[in-house]
């Protein structure tokens, strides 16, 4: 993991003087494990973990005024220096406008001004402190610095609707860490904290503008291609050097054996438009895309890209013949990654403790065994569905901006895929009830939904399109967790709506949002789950600037089916890639429920051993039997959600490695400065006072 931290005290001698660090119980210097100090008291700033040396950069105005930034960031040391004098008066939305993905951190005298990005993918975490605020890049730091316990609200709100903001709020895992929302930024003066957005925000008064489709395309395109430049422009990084040859082994396998990537970029190449449009793109641009001379597999400066093919499962064979169409590319050299039983879901149950939960955990394993055959800077796809795709209820929003005839193709494709006549009325009629239901009115129909039991949903595309036309609705693993932990989070979405009032958004940007902000948290929660040694992951579709041109397509283009591949055809056109395989783009038929029910059937057994005392159940979220129950019924065949399983499985193994690291992330403090550090209480209800 690699993170920064640091804080902002009420009085400038309240930090160690001299030391950059605050006094600890027994008047130790507090500071963190592995860090490099950035600036010092009294608001000292750390980089903490295996950060490239040109990942971090810090440009000074003067001894009061200083800017750092850590990641990938394409502006100069002179447009750092403008952002920061322009910052001084309090203006920070320019500071994420830079092509690439970075945290960047403002100091102006006692105000300290830390950016989050707009998909949530960098968040920034927050906790009072020694009479002052603690700031990170990642929350178990502040939770170990703070010793906080679990907040259980939190955790049956993750399972229960882990899709609403209204039910996670800014909480996190650890009671008292907040998070600050995505579009924000949090501002800290002499200690104490606001978080304030960044972005303006659309009028519900009238129709959003007619934007042009062309114009809205091109912005991707431009902001795509830049994302990939930044990235190909940063300096070039070799893994630590091959301890020497293995009996029987070529130099690429033993790097894949000791978890050590191939020098240089490279890149997924899945079959699908995403992936693909990354490669092509990194592989065409002017630079040096790919492995280094005289490193690795010999390819010279092609683009290493890399296949995973399941041989577990089958189903993917459209993909993978177009994956080894586009990789015919003479700058491509393609690797093909195959796995069998032991890459599927739940075959891998160890390994390391992540910030936070997430269903990524249950196939970190599957993840890392493509990523050690890539390169050490390597692009991936995510996120580009999240951006780019339409949300089933974004057809509300074009019933509140009395765009009608636009519904036609996209109901029309949905009648199409159901065979039924009766699917436009059906269709139409939710998106009209959407687009006339309050915000709170939505968070009150959950609410007694979760209050009520009520989980049933109908099936299938059109059944799956329907149950999202709704402001809320509850997440796949709800009905497995306790009537004390569903009406925990009832009364909290009570609450929430009490205060929501009208509500301000539109029904499907807000879900779309929503959606976005879970799957970045969960890239997230991969990224540290499934890291190889000196590799860095790359997901360009989620950089704010391709974030905000995507924001920026109309309605009407997003809806149309296909969209997302028409949109990436475009751009991968404007940038010179014309020759692209027959049937790119088509939707993929071959979905992860296939791998994750053989996972599921393969491990049944681990699974039941780790539900025979669940930590879930000592705080009061679920019942073991149930829960054990439903994975026999899961490997046996029958039609459970195997999301919702997969998420009460990943936050049990969560739990577990939280209970049993050992140390801290500071030195400078008793070995009972950790999180969570009495363990989980065994609890009998989710409601219990004091809980």
């Amino acid at each position: 993991m690699r993170w920064l931290v640091g804080w902002s005290s009420t009085a400038a001698g309240a930090a160690g003087i001299g030391t950059a660090g605050a006094v600890g119980y027994d008047g130790e210097t507090v500071h963190p494990v592995g860090s490099q100090l950035l600036w010092g008291d009294p608001d000292p700033l750390w980089a903490v973990g295996d950060w490239r040396p040109d990942e971090v950069r810090v440009v000074h105005a003067d001894a009061q005024h200083r800017i750092a930034v850590l990641g990938i960031c394409g502006a100069t040391d002179e447009e750092l220096r403008r952002g920061l004098f322009t910052a001084r008066g309090g203006a920070v939305r320019h500071l994420t406008t830079w092509p690439g993905s970075y945290t960047a951190v403002v100091q102006a005298g006692r105000r300290i001004t830390v950016c989050g990005d707009l998909a949530g993918a960098r968040p920034v975490f927050h906790t009072p402190w020694a009479g002052g605020t603690a700031y990170a890049t990642a929350a178990l730091p502040l939770a170990d610095l703070v010793e906080a316990n679990l907040d259980f609200t939190h955790l049956a709100a993750l399972l229960a609707a882990p899709d609403v903001p209204a039910a996670l709020r800014d909480t996190t895992p650890y009671d008292g860490v907040r998070r600050i929302p995505p579009g924000h930024a949090l501002v800290l003066r002499a200690g104490a904290r606001e978080v304030a957005g960044y972005e303006p925000v659309a009028s519900l008064a009238v129709a959003a503008p007619p934007a042009d489709p062309d114009r809205a395309v091109d912005a991707v395109r431009d902001t795509l291609v830049e994302a990939v430049r930044t990235r190909l422009a940063a300096p070039r990084h070799v893994p630590d050097l091959d301890p020497g040859p293995v009996p029987g082994m070529g130099p690429a396998e033993r790097r894949a054996a000791r978890g050590m990537p191939v020098p240089g970029i490279g890149a997924d190449l899945s079959g699908g438009p995403a992936s693909g449009t990354l490669a092509l793109l990194a592989a065409g641009l002017p630079g040096r895309p790919g492995t280094l001379i005289g490193h690795g597999t010999g390819a010279g400066e092609r683009l290493l890209a890399v296949t995973f093919n399941d041989l577990a499962v089958t189903g993917r064979e459209a993909e993978l013949e177009r994956a080894g169409a586009l990789a015919a590319n003479p700058r491509l050299h393609h690797v093909v990654v195959t796995g069998a039983e032991e890459t599927l879901p739940y075959a891998d149950l160890d390994g390391p403790l992540t910030d936070e939960p997430g269903p990524s955990l249950v196939v970190a394993a599957r993840h890392r065994a493509r990523l050690a055959a890539g390169s050490a800077d390597h692009f991936t796809g995510h996120g580009a569905r999240q951006v780019l795709d339409a949300h089933p209820a974004r057809l509300a929003d074009l019933l509140v901006d009395r765009r009608r005839r636009h519904l036609v193709r996209p109901v029309a494709a949905l009648a199409r895929a159901d065979g039924s006549v009766l699917v436009p009325a059906r269709v139409y009629g939710a998106a009209r009830r959407l687009a006339r239901t309050p915000y709170r009115a939505g968070l009150e129909v959950l609410a007694e939904r979760l209050m009520r039991r009520r989980f049933d949903e109908p099936r299938g595309a059109v059944g799956a399109s329907l149950a999202a036309l709704a402001w809320a609705r509850p997440g796949p693993a709800a009905r497995w967790l306790t009537g004390e932990a569903l009406a925990e989070v009832s009364v909290l979405l009570q609450a929430e709506a009490d205060r929501s009032g009208t509500g301000a958004q539109r029904p499907g940007d807000y879900r779309a949002r929503a959606a976005l902000a879970r799957h970045a948290a969960d890239l997230r929660v991969l990224e540290q789950a499934a890291e190889i040694r000196s590799q860095r992951l790359h997901a360009p579709f989620l950089d704010n600037q391709v974030v905000r041109a995507c924001r920026d397509l109309p309605e009407a283009l997003r809806v149309q089916p296909g969209a997302r591949a028409a949109i990436l055809r475009t751009v991968l056109e404007g940038a010179g890639v014309t020759d692209l395989p027959p049937g790119w783009g088509a939707p993929s038929h071959a979905s992860t429920t296939a791998a994750a029910r053989a996972g599921l059937r393969a491990a049944a057994d681990p699974l039941l051993d780790l539900f025979a005392t669940p930590l879930l159940a000592d705080a009061g979220l679920v019942e073991a039997r149930v829960v054990r129950k439903a994975v026999r019924s899961a490997a046996a065949g029958e039609p459970l959600p195997l999301d919702g399983l997969a998420d009460l499985i990943s936050l049990e193994l969560w739990l577990r490695r939280l209970l049993a690291r050992r140390g801290t992330c500071w030195t400078g403090t008793p070995t009972r400065s950790r999180a969570v550090p009495s363990g989980i209480q065994p609890r009998r209800s989710a409601l219990t006072p004091g809980a």
